[in-house]
């Protein structure tokens, strides 16, 4: 197993103690492991998806927000900020979400980021924001509403490697989902959507929409997340 150490936006690849030092510019700076393809247990499910017409597949069900939302009121935190933390949180607990391919190799991130779109309301225009994860709710959503607030691109670049990516869409509520297809058949971040909550029964279901990479993540370990953000919902 090779281990990959991050400092900025520098990549150093060690090989038996010997550093090779690579300008990559492809991730927000967080280290990852190189797999070993031939020993590696998905190798067989790679082998099949990689190459596939459409590798991506998204599903969709319902949360129940009610407590989660009283929580972040009772903060004056920004829902959208608070909820990416949750989904981040969780996903980064469960390893098959962490999986990507990078030069042609696949990498287990010790930790994955933030990429979310954010809008303006007067321009009716989104910009993509790339926000690091923290170690706290707060801190978190803090320095998410001030970095969207003061970047003026709309896009700062490729969407980096080591992020899930986010969009909320809370004027519809939504029973499926399906992102614009670019072409790239390796892009394995996966992609967070919800939309408007309703009550029902004295609950408040939110719709959301998980779109992942079969190379890395089959429907157990949507369920996984599933379970693992209701609990967190419903317990903070």
């Amino acid at each position: 197993m090779r281990s990959v150490e991050k400092t900025g936006r520098e990549t150093k690849r060690k090989y038996i103690g010997m550093w090779i030092v690579l300008n990559e510019g492809v991730n927000m700076g967080n280290s990852y492991q190189i797999i070993n393809f031939e020993t590696w247990k998905r190798k067989e499910y790679c082998q099949i998806y990689r190459n596939a017409v459409q590798p991506q597949y998204c599903v969709s069900f319902e949360l129940d927000v009610k407590n989660f939302k009283r929580y972040v009121k009772e903060n004056n935190w920004s829902f959208t900020m608070a909820f990416i933390f949750a989904v981040t949180k969780c996903a980064n607990e469960i390893e098959e979400f962490r999986y990507r391919f990078l030069d042609g190799e696949v990498v287990l991130y010790d930790s994955v980021d933030t990429s979310f779109t954010y809008l303006d309301k007067e321009t009716e225009l989104f910009k993509v924001v790339n926000v690091p994860m923290q170690a706290t709710i707060e801190k978190f959503v803090q320095l998410a509403i001030v970095t969207a607030e003061n970047q003026k691109e709309h896009f700062t670049g490729p969407v980096e490697n080591d992020v899930y990516q986010f969009s909320a869409l809370p004027w519809i509520t939504f029973t499926h989902i399906l992102h614009t297809d670019l072409g790239n058949r390796e892009k394995a971040q996966p992609i967070f959507d919800w939309g408007k909550y309703h009550e029902r029964g004295g609950k408040l279901m939110m719709p959301f929409a998980v779109q992942v990479h079969h190379t890395f993540v089959d429907g157990i370990h949507i369920g996984k997340l599933a379970d693992k953000l209701q609990r967190y919902l419903d317990e903070v």
